[in-house]
């Protein structure tokens, strides 16, 4: 059994990255430690004590960059499925909104999904976020209610509820209406 999968098998699927992440940093602060103690010029002792810094920070940069191989973690490759179903209930299809622009009121309900505020790679089916593109445009990534401004004319708003890495479930879950702005 690997490190990954026992962080996941404890609910911390996130913690790898996460000390990916805390070596880089380390590695930027042993960086600057090494370049402050190599500059300064005082003695042998702080120039030694430097080198080992960038030594360490060389370390830590390339055990930052391997650590995903090092404990075999593998992305996955098929996407997850939903069965939730997304509709859109305002705008109404073909409704006048006024305003030369207008603020449209984007209101959507989701039937058996569940709208999680993490982004992750750790993909559960049937939780994820909702992304709203006005005329192909992303314009939104939001829970089941929004505010877009849309300028005078007809146009298209899509909705897709997308997966916590924001890439879209299979089958995709995505509602569309057609709506005006202005008389």
């Amino acid at each position: 059994m690997t490190v990954a999968h026992v962080l996941g098998h404890f609910g911390i699927p996130g913690l790898a990255p996460f000390i990916a992440m805390a070596l880089f940093f380390a590695g930027m602060g042993a960086a600057v430690g090494a370049y402050v103690l190599i500059t300064r010029r005082r003695g042998v002792l702080q120039r030694a004590t430097g080198i080992g810094l960038g030594v360490a920070a060389f370390g830590c940069f390339g055990l930052a960059t391997v650590f995903p191989v090092l404990i075999h973690a593998s992305p996955t490759f098929s996407r997850p499925s939903t069965t939730a179903r997304l509709a859109i209930v305002s705008p109404r299809p073909g409704e006048s909104i006024p305003g030369n622009p207008a603020v449209v009121q984007v209101a959507m309900r989701l039937q058996g999904g569940k709208i999680v505020p993490t982004t992750s790679l750790h993909l559960i089916a049937n939780e994820g976020h909702i992304h709203l593109y006005l005329d192909g445009t992303l314009v939104s990534m939001t829970g089941l209610d929004a505010q877009i401004v849309a300028s005078p004319g007809q146009h298209t708003l899509r909705a897709e509820f997308v997966a916590v890495d924001h890439r879209p479930f299979r089958p995709r879950a995505v509602a569309t209406v057609t709506f005006r702005v202005g008389g």
